[in-house]
């Protein structure tokens, strides 16, 4: 990674007419969750680390954003601020952050402006003055309904703090509010689920909540939870049990009026779609803002050293924080976007595809994986058996 960040010309190339999102992340977290393996830290594991300087850090690589992609900037159209937890930080230092995107890039008059925040780490008060600032889509991480559930993903929230908290973020006025779960816990029921779903539908029936993103647990090397099942004391997630639960998500999202644009993702319609996500997966150019962080323009991507203190020391010396790059040959373009499109439901243009890949296509048709119609209209569209074996399907679709 060049000290200056500077990009190549063919990365700069056409940017104007590329999307153009933000991301900021936050690395702070109260806790650390047992399952988590984000670039995040608690005050204990950052001692003398001052929040406060946060956004200064932010806004110094921003400077530098700007500088690297030229005087004539393309409005940012999404911004993102995940972590972590966004909103450990007051609600005047994330919008000061905003405020200096706006002042930088120039935010687009629709602009989509999304917090991440864990349920217990928002008030009404805080909420109130987040929409003030411009934020217009909260992604409340809930997880689960079921209090053993929450102990075993090391959740600190109560089973009703975060459809509560969902209710005062519509009320603060948010356009679009989602509920993040988690299926396939060790020790989750059947029921379990029933009751989370429960709850968040209770939720969207009242109009608080149109977007839904549900995960299937994937135990990380190197986490507590990975230890806690090394050592026997928690079972191994079963694929089975977590496709059960996938499908009776899909039943009950669908009949309460949400529907699937990305195999984990269901919104109530396409203007509660997560845009900034859509921007990840078809593509587009982001700038990813903070340590860890990872960014993309124009086929070049890169990503910023992990650790803040580190982070802090390079924008100091007045040095590019990242920490490598890699520029994508067009077969790793290619795999990316067969293995992103793939997983939306708008699908895969057969047009990129080689001859072998469409024969594959028409095998995972007949196999009931992909959509007839859809195929016979030129794209590779998952059908609900498909979404619980994507992976493979897109495996088939990239022949060696």
């Amino acid at each position: 990674m060049p000290d200056d960040g500077a990009l190549p010309d063919s990365a700069l190339a056409g940017r104007r007419e590329r999307p153009f999102g933000i991301y900021v992340h936050v690395p702070f977290c109260a806790s650390r969750c047992g399952y988590c393996d984000f670039n995040t830290y608690t005050a204990d594991q950052l001692p003398g680390a001052s929040r406060d300087d946060y956004p200064d850090l932010v806004l110094a690589e921003l400077a530098q954003a700007r500088r690297v992609l030229g005087a004539d900037p393309t409005p940012v159209r999404t911004v993102f601020f995940g972590g972590g937890t966004p909103t450990l930080l007051p609600p005047d230092a994330l919008a000061r952050i905003l405020a200096g995107i706006d002042a930088t890039f120039g935010l687009a008059p629709d602009a989509e402006v999304t917090t991440e925040a864990n349920p217990e780490s928002v008030t009404p008060a805080s909420l109130a003055a987040l929409r003030r600032a411009g934020f217009t889509r909260i992604s409340l991480g809930m997880q689960s309904a079921a209090e053993h559930v929450l102990a075993v993903l090391d959740r600190r929230h109560t089973p009703g703090r975060a459809v509560a908290a969902a209710r005062e973020a519509a009320a603060a006025g948010f356009d679009h509010v989602n509920m993040d779960l988690i299926y396939g816990t060790p020790g989750e029921t059947a029921q379990d689920w029933a009751d989370s779903l429960d709850a968040v539908l209770a939720a969207v029936a009242d109009g608080v909540v149109d977007h839904v993103s549900a995960y299937s647990l994937i135990v990380e090397d190197g986490t507590r939870l990975a230890a806690r099942i090394a050592r026997g004391e928690l079972p191994t997630p079963s694929d089975d049990v977590a496709a059960d639960r996938y499908l009776a998500a899909e039943k009950r999202l669908t009949a309460a009026g949400l529907t699937w644009y990305e195999v984990s993702n269901w919104a109530a319609d396409d203007a509660a779609r997560c845009r900034h996500n859509l921007l990840y997966w078809t593509g587009g150019d982001w700038w990813g803002l903070g340590p860890g962080a990872h960014s993309h323009v124009g086929g070049v991507r890169w990503w910023n050293v992990k650790h803040p203190s580190r982070y802090a020391q390079r924008l100091a010396a007045g040095l590019s924080p990242g920490a490598g790059r890699e520029i994508l040959t067009a077969a790793e373009r290619h795999t990316e976007d067969v293995l992103l499109a793939t997983r939306l439901r708008t699908g895969l243009d057969l047009s990129v595809l080689p001859e072998p890949a469409v024969a594959a296509a028409h095998r995972a048709a007949a196999d009931g994986l992909l959509a007839t119609a859809d195929l016979a209209a030129g794209r590779a569209v998952l059908t609900l058996d498909g979404r619980l074996l994507a992976d493979a399907v897109v495996r088939d679709l990239l022949p060696d």
